[in-house]
C-alpha cells in the first residue's frame, strides 16, 4: 500500500491495527468515521461483528473497500480479494493427489465466523467430497496466534484412525501443526497443506522449500489493487466492484521458481524505494533553496530599510549601553565577592565543627574510661587488691590510648610544619617487622586470625628510621585487625625487588569502596564507616613517613575481598643525606618513652593558642622568661642566635617572631630583612625587642620591614597587646586578600606578599585548563616545598592552596558562563575539569545551582 501510495504524495494514509480483536476494530472504524475520512479500507477480523459498523460507514456516504475477508452484507463500495472457495478447492484437489484418493484428514480453520474460514472450508469439502476414500476426521479452530489447538491435534494424531494429511487455512497454523507432528515423530508420515504462500523466512514459500509443508496455496495480499481501486473511486473514475485476485498452488515443482521471482521483486522494490527517497530528498533541497532565496531577498530589503535607523539608534544609545555594561560588571563582581566570602565562612565553620566533633568523640571515650574507674575507687570504702589492680590497668590502658592519639597529632603537626627529620640506621628489616608482628600474636590468637610474616629472604639490611617505620606498621596492622573478622587472615609479605624492598600487609577483611580507597590517606577521612581519629591520622602519617624515606605507599581493595597496603622502600643510602644517617638501631617504645620535644609540646595542646611564636634572644634569662610568660597564649619556640632563628623560621613558618637586635653573628636587623625579602617568610610579622631606643635605630628597624619596635625595659602587658594587635591586623589582610582576589587597588600591604600572590595566581591561571595541575606542580613552579607553600598561602589568604585553586577555577567558570555562550564541555575543559559531568557536580556543590541554571539566572544587584 505504501509503495503504491508513493505515486500519490497528496494522499494522507491513516493506518490502524486492531491486533486480531474485533471489538477493538469496531472502535477504530468508528474513530475514522468520526474523522470523516474520504475513503475506508477494511480487512474484517470476523464477518459478523464488523458488518454493522461497515454498513454504518457506507450509509453515511463514505466509500468502503472490503479487503481480503468479506462481511455478511453487500453494503460496500468494492471488494478486493481472492475467492476463498477456490482456495479451499485447490487445497482439496491437491490433498486428493497426495493421498491418492484414500486417507484421513484434519482441518485447522481461520478465525471462527470469518468469511475466509467459512469459504475455504466449503471449497475444501467440495473438493474431497467427490472422493469417498478421503475422510475429514475433525475441524479445529486455529484463529492465528490467540488460541492453541496443540492439545486437540495431539490427541487426534495419537489415537486411531491415523491421520495422513492436515489442511491448515494459513501457513503460520501449518507451521504449528508441523511442530506438533515433529514432537510426536510423525513429521515424515503426515502431509501438511497451508494457505498464504508469502515470501520470507518461516513463511509459506520457505516452508515448502524446506519440505516442512507439502504445498501452500498462494493467496495474494491485494494491497496494491486496493490502493488502485481507492484512487479510481476518489478520482471519480470507473472501477470494478468485485476484484478477484488470482491464486495458485505452490509445491516442490515450482517453489524454487516462485522463490527466485520473489527475491527479484524484493530487489526491484528496494531500488524503487531508493529512487523514491532520492526524489524526496531532491524535492526537499529544492524547497529549502527556494525558501532560502525568498528569505534572503526579504532580509535584504528589511536590512536596507532599517540600516539607517539602526545606525542612528546605535550612536545615540552607545554611551548608555557602556554605562549599563559597566554597572552590570560591578554588580557581578560584588556578587561574586559576596558568594566567595560566604562560601569561605561556611566551609571554615564546617571544618572547625567537624574537627571539634572528631576530637571530642575520640578523646571522650578513653577519658570516660579513666574517670569512671577512678571515681569508683574513690567512692568505695574498702578496695580489694583485685579491684584496685583491674581498675588501675583500665586507667593505664586508656591513658596510653590518649598518649598515642596525642603522639599522632604531634607527629602530624611536625610534618605539617616541615619539622620531621629522618634518623636512620642500617637494620635487618625482617627482624624488625618480625618483632612488630610478635606484638600482635596474642591479639591474633584471641581473634582466631592467621597472622604471618612470609618471606623467602633470611636477612634484608635496609637503612630506615625505626621509630617512624614502627608507627607505620603498627598503624597498618591495627587497621587490618579492625576490619578483619574472626577466622580471617593477615599476612605480611616481604620481597626484594631490583633496588627496592616490597612489603605488603594483606588481609581478607571487609575491604574498601572505591571512594574510600581514593581517600584512604586523606586526613580525617573515614568514608561510610564511623570516624576514627587514630585511623584518620594514622594512615595520613604513614604516607608522610614512607615519603620521608623516599618510598611509596599504595592501597588496593575491593568490598568483600580484603585490602592490601603495599610499601616500597629503596635499598642503599643514595637517597639519604649525611644528617639523616645518624639514627639508632633500637626500636623505640613510643607509647612510653617520649623524647624531650614531645613532652614539651604536650602542654601547648592543653589550651587554645593564638599561634606559634619564635623568640630569638641571646640572653638566657630573658629568653627563658619570655618563653614561660608568653606560653600561656602562644606555642613558643626559642633560639639564641640569628642563624638558628632563620633555620627555625624555615622549618616551622611561625605566626609571629620576637627578636633582639644585638645578636651574635646575624643580628636582628639582618634577620628581619631576610625574613621580609624571602617569599616563603615575607608574611610573618616581626617585632624587634631591643635596648637601642634612639630614633635612628627605630628608623632602621622600620626600613628593614619590622612590624613593631619595642625598647627595653618593656612592659609585658604592652608587649602582649602589641602581639595581639599585630596578629589581628594580619587577619584583616587575610580577609582582604581572600575577598578581593589580588585586587590591584594600590592600597598598602607588603610588596613581597603581593608579588608572591600575583605569581601564584598567574601560574594557576596559566595551567587552569590542566586537570592534573595541583599542589605538587604548583609548589615546584613556585620554588617552595609543599609545606612552605601551604603555610604561606594559609597565612596570607586564610585558606589552603587547593581551596584557592578551586576559587580561581570557580570564578573563571562563572565569568565564562555569564559572558560567553560556550558549551559546558568547552567551559569544563578551559577550567581544568576532566568532564562536563564532573564540572556540573562541582559547580552545583559550590553555588547551589547547575551551570545552566546559573547562566539563565538574572544578575542580582
Amino acid at each position: 500500500m505504501n509503495r503504491e501510495l508513493s505515486f500519490n504524495p497528496d494522499i494522507e494514509f491513516l493506518l490502524k491495527d486492531a491486533g486480531g480483536q474485533s471489538e477493538q476494530q469496531v472502535k477504530q472504524i468508528q474513530e475514522l468515521i468520526d474523522q470523516r475520512v474520504d475513503l475506508l479500507i477494511v480487512s474484517p477480523n470476523a464477518a459478523r461483528p464488523i458488518t454493522p459498523i461497515v454498513e454504518k460507514a457506507y450509509q453515511q456516504g463514505i466509500p468502503v473497500i472490503i479487503l481480503d475477508r468479506r462481511t455478511d452484507s453487500d453494503l460496500y463500495t468494492a471488494y478486493v480479494g481472492a475467492d476463498n472457495v477456490e482456495v479451499g478447492q485447490n487445497a482439496g484437489l491437491y490433498a486428493n493427489q497426495l493421498l491418492k484418493g484414500t486417507g484421513n484428514v484434519v482441518e485447522i480453520g481461520e478465525s471462527p465466523g470469518s468469511s475466509a474460514d467459512i469459504d475455504r472450508h466449503r471449497g475444501f469439502m467440495n473438493a474431497i467430497g467427490s472422493h469417498p476414500g478421503i475422510r475429514l476426521l475433525a475441524k479445529l479452530e486455529g484463529d492465528w496466534d490467540k488460541r492453541s489447538f496443540a492439545d486437540k491435534l495431539t490427541a487426534l494424531l495419537t489415537n486411531k484412525p491415523a491421520v495422513q494429511l492436515i489442511f491448515a487455512q494459513n501457513d503460520r497454523t501449518a507451521l504449528k501443526a508441523y511442530n506438533v507432528c515433529r514432537k510426536l515423530g510423525l513429521d515424515k508420515q503426515v502431509k501438511i497443506i497451508g494457505v498464504d504462500g508469502l515470501p520470507g523466512q518461516n513463511e509459506g514459500i520457505d516452508l515448502v522449500d524446506r519440505d516442512i509443508l507439502s504445498a501452500t496455496v498462494l493467496y495474494p495480499t491485494g494491497g496494491k489493487e486496493a490502493i488502485r481501486t481507492a484512487m479510481a473511486i476518489l478520482k471519480k473514475q470507473p472501477f470494478k466492484r468485485e476484484n478477484r485476485l488470482p491464486i495458485t498452488l505452490i509445491d516442490s515443482s515450482n517453489v524454487r521458481t516462485m522463490k527466485l521471482q520473489n527475491e527479484k521483486i524484493v530487489e526491484q522494490q528496494v531500488d524503487i524505494e531508493k529512487q523514491q527517497q532520492r526524489i524526496n530528498d531532491l524535492n526537499l533541497i529544492y524547497t529549502s533553496q527556494k525558501n532560502t532565496l525568498y528569505f534572503t531577498l526579504a532580509s535584504l530589503l528589511v536590512a536596507m530599510t532599517l540600516g539607517g535607523w539602526a545606525l542612528y539608534l546605535y550612536r545615540s544609545k552607545q554611551a548608555a549601553y557602556q554605562t549599563l555594561e559597566r554597572q552590570n560588571q560591578e554588580i557581578l563582581d560584588q556578587k561574586e565577592r559576596i558568594e566567595m566570602v560566604s562560601a569561605q565562612a561556611r566551609l571554615a565553620t564546617e571544618e572547625k565543627l567537624r574537627f571539634y566533633s572528631y576530637i571530642s568523640h575520640e578523646f571522650n571515650t578513653p577519658l570516660s574510661l579513666i574517670l569512671t574507674p577512678t571515681e569508683d575507687l574513690l567512692n568505695k570504702k574498702t578496695v580489694t587488691p583485685y579491684d584496685l589492680k583491674s581498675n588501675l590497668l583500665l586507667v593505664q590502658k586508656n591513658a596510653y590510648r590518649l598518649l598515642r592519639l596525642v603522639d599522632q597529632m604531634l607527629d602530624l603537626r611536625k610534618t605539617d610544619a616541615g619539622k620531621q627529620r629522618l634518623r636512620t640506621a642500617e637494620q635487618d628489616l625482617i627482624a624488625f617487622i618480625q618483632d612488630i608482628v610478635q606484638d600482635f600474636i596474642p591479639k591474633a590468637r584471641k581473634q582466631r586470625i592467621d597472622l604471618q610474616l612470609m618471606t623467602t629472604e633470611t636477612n634484608v639490611p635496609v637503612w630506615f628510621d625505626g621509630e617512624k617505620l614502627d608507627k607505620v606498621f603498627v598503624n597498618l596492622l591495627s587497621n587490618a585487625f579492625k576490619y578483619t573478622p574472626g577466622g580471617g587472615l593477615i599476612h605480611v609479605i616481604l620481597n626484594v625487588l631490583e633496588g627496592q624492598v616490597q612489603i605488603r600487609v594483606q588481609d581478607n577483611g571487609e575491604g574498601m569502596t572505591p571512594d574510600e580507597q581514593a581517600h584512604a590517606f586523606d586526613l580525617f577521612y573515614s568514608g561510610t564507616k564511623p570516624f576514627n581519629l587514630s585511623k584518620g591520622l594514622g594512615l595520613a602519617l604513614s604516607m608522610e613517613f614512607i615519603q620521608l624515606h623516599q618510598g611509596e605507599l599504595t592501597v588496593q581493595s575491593a568490598p568483600g575481598e580484603g585490602t592490601t597496603f603495599t610499601i616500597l622502600l629503596p635499598l642503599g643510602t643514595q637517597h639519604l643525606t649525611a644528617e639523616e644517617m645518624t639514627g639508632s638501631s633500637t626500636r623505640q617504645q613510643l607509647a612510653v618513652d617520649l623524647d624531650d620535644e614531645y613532652v614539651v609540646d604536650i602542654p601547648a595542646l592543653a589550651s587554645k593558642k593564638l599561634g606559634t611564636l619564635l623568640v630569638v634572644e641571646d640572653n638566657d634569662d630573658l629568653r627563658s622568661f619570655l618563653s614561660t610568660r608568653l606560653s600561656y597564649e602562644f606555642d613558643v619556640l626559642a633560639e639564641a642566635s640569628g642563624e638558628k632563628g632563620w633555620e627555625r623560621t624555615l622549618e616551622t613558618i611561625p605566626d609571629l617572631i620576637i627578636s633582639d637586635i644585638m645578636l651574635p653573628g646575624m643580628d636582628g636587623l639582618q634577620l628581619t630583612q631576610r625574613i621580609k625579602t624571602d617569599l616563603r617568610t615575607s608574611h610573618i610579622p616581626v617585632i624587634l625587642l631591643t635596648a637601642k631606643a634612639q630614633m635612628q635605630h627605630r628608623i632602621e628597624g622600620t626600613r628593614v620591614g619590622a612590624d613593631a619596635y619595642i625598647t627595653k625595659p618593656f612592659n609585658t602587658q604592652y608587649l602582649l597587646e602589641t602581639m595581639r594587635t599585630t596578629l589581628a591586623n594580619r587577619e584583616k589582610w587575610q580577609r582582604r586578600y581572600a575577598s578581593d582576589f589580588l585586587s590591584q587597588s594600590g592600597a598598602g600591604g607588603n610588596r613581597q606578599d603581593k608579588k608572591f600572590l600575583n605569581e601564584l595566581t598567574a601560574l594557576i591561571e596559566q595551567h587552569l585548563g590542566d586537570p592534573a595541575f595541583g599542589v605538587e606542580k604548583l609548589s615546584r613552579e613556585m620554588g617552595l616545598s609543599r609545606v612552605q607553600l601551604y603555610r604561606k598561602v594559609q597565612a596570607l589568604l586564610d585558606m589552603n592552596v587547593m581551596d584557592y585553586l578551586t576559587e580561581v577555577r570557580l570564578k573563571r567558570a562563572k565569568h565564562l558562563l555569564r559572558e560567553t555562550s560556550k558549551p559546558m564541555a568547552e567551559i569544563a575543559d578551559e577550567t581544568g575539569f576532566s568532564s562536563a559531568a564532573y564540572f556540573t557536580t562541582f559547580f552545583k556543590q559550590h553555588t547551589q545551582k547547575t551551570p545552566s541554571e546559573y547562566r539563565k539566572s538574572p544578575v542580582k544587584a
